[in-house]
């Protein structure tokens, strides 16, 4: 530990108590990563703050000694946006798990950042409302973390991604001071900071609690499970759907290697022999959900389904459910290790990079099981390589990286959902021009001009990236001299 880092840890344990601090080295190294653990790295010290005075008082103290601090939920984001800095302060918002309001008249729950994402629709089901955002992990993700990532779920087709349900925000900024952007109203004048810090991935500071939409409970609730012998077939039913002017609360894809892991993982029960199956969840009014069922199961058998079936109750949807909500665990069932990656493409370019990404894998000799939203082109492709082999993880990132340069070509993004990270950041250069990294670098160094929050994410640099700097460093000229400050 770097001493200008260890002589932090008294003024640490004043302002987070001495269970607040972790400082042993194997209690440091619970925290060396998040869900993609080919990231990892002992952070110098672990703090685990309980309210945003103590957050703040732990900011203020790493900007006045010019420590960096790197954000970190529940830990189970999928681009190294948590990954520590050995020589710096690892914030864990974990603790901070207080529900403060649930306010069904103006249809809005507060929350501290460490709430699990399901406990949200937990606390409000009795009223008759749910959180609608829904990342697969929602069990154990936390808001904090889904506003740092900008995360979506398997419903964003129809209700968007986590920006769009946020109203409200206590931030710390990386100087130490704390803001509070918008509240419970709909919308706010001026510019839209609360847009901008959703999704900036700890680089803007940290929310300490988060005012976000209620939505109300649908008056019924269908899910069709179909399956096809082959994805263009799944892909044919997933256009006619779309095409028909159906907007369903969800759709989902499995290929027959994501089917595999998640029958070796959970036993599923998905139809025996599918090359693909498709999950639509449609909700709504009665009448509307039972005239949209219909027209989907018959898209569906007219596009190839061999079979259809269809779930009117919560047990019955969360067997359909299982397999597609486990799907990124299950593949460690079938291989020793994996890329989970995350690009998007238009709906209409699917089978075309579908096509493309199996024609790498047989190139390259490495599998990939695709799982994905289907309704908005979100592709999560899973790379699995055997760790123990002599290249094998070489040849995996080349793939992985491969299928992120299709997203580009198709005219997609190279993240949809999990955030860019330490994982991403080279790859920023092929969707953005140098003028483009430069304007997203003079808005974060109004936030944090000493360069202190989540250094490394989210933006290429030359260490990282083996390449010529793209962002200058230090603060920006408008920053030293007051004229680009936002707070």
């Amino acid at each position: 530990m770097p001493d200008q880092l260890h002589a932090l840890i008294p003024r640490l344990r004043e302002i987070c108590g001495d269970d607040g601090v972790v400082t042993d080295p194997m209690g440091r190294r619970t925290y060396a990563s998040d869900g993609i653990p080919y990231h990892a790295a002992d952070p110098g010290v672990v703090v685990l703050p309980t309210s945003t005075a103590q957050v703040a008082a732990v900011l203020r103290l790493c900007a006045d000694n010019g420590v960096p601090f790197v954000p970190r939920g529940a830990g189970t984001g999928l681009s190294a946006g948590a990954l520590p800095r050995t020589d710096g302060v690892l914030v864990v918002t974990s603790r901070m798990r207080r529900i403060l309001e649930i306010d069904t008249a103006n249809e809005r729950a507060v929350v501290e950042p460490g709430v699990a994402n399901l406990d949200i629709t937990r606390a409000a089901a009795p009223h008759g409302y749910y959180y609608a955002p829904d990342p697969s992990s929602q069990q154990v993700c936390t808001v904090g973390g889904n506003i740092a990532e900008n995360s979506g779920g398997a419903h964003c087709l129809k209700y968007g991604f986590t920006v769009h349900h946020v109203t409200g925000l206590v931030v710390v900024t990386p100087s130490g001071d704390t803001v509070r952007l918008g509240g419970k109203a709909a919308e706010a004048p001026g510019y839209d900071l609360i847009g901008a810090f959703v999704g900036s991935e700890g680089t803007l500071g940290i929310a300490t609690e988060i005012t976000v939409r209620l939505t109300r409970a649908p008056q019924k609730v269908s899910t069709v499970l179909a399956a096809f012998a082959t994805m263009d077939a799944g892909g044919a039913a997933v256009s006619a759907i779309i095409g028909a002017g159906v907007l369903p609360a969800a759709v989902e894809m499995m290929d027959a290697l994501s089917i595999e892991a998640a029958e070796a993982a959970v036993a599923c029960g998905y139809p025996p022999g599918a090359g693909a199956v498709l999950i639509v969840e449609l909700d709504g009014p009665t009448a509307d959900v039972d005239a949209q069922f219909a027209e989907v199961t018959r898209m569906c058998r007219e596009a190839g389904a061999f079979e259809v079936r269809t779930a009117t109750d919560a047990a019955e949807r969360a067997r359909i459910w299982k397999g597609r909500k486990s799907a990124f665990a299950a593949v460690g069932r079938i291989s020793p290790a994996y890329i989970v990656q995350d690009g998007v493409v238009p709906r209409t370019a699917l089978p075309r990079v579908l096509r493309r990404i199996a024609e790498l894998s047989a190139e390259s000799g490495i599998r990939v099981a695709n799982v994905f939203h289907a309704g908005d082109g979100n592709l999560h492709p899973l790379v699995l390589f055997d760790d123990t082999e002599p290249g094998a993880e070489e040849r995996a990132a080349e793939v992985s990286g491969r299928i992120l340069d299709l997203c580009i070509e198709a005219g997609g993004s190279i993240t949809g959902e999990h955030g860019v990270g330490i994982d991403k950041a080279c790859h920023m250069p092929a969707m953005f021009s140098a003028d483009d990294l430069a304007a997203m670098d003079l808005f974060r160094r109004a936030f944090d001009p000493l360069g202190i929050a989540n250094p490394e994410k989210l933006l290429p640099t030359p260490r990282l990236c083996g390449e010529r700097p793209r962002v200058a460093k230090g603060a920006h000229p408008l920053v030293a001299e007051g004229r680009a400050e936002l707070f």
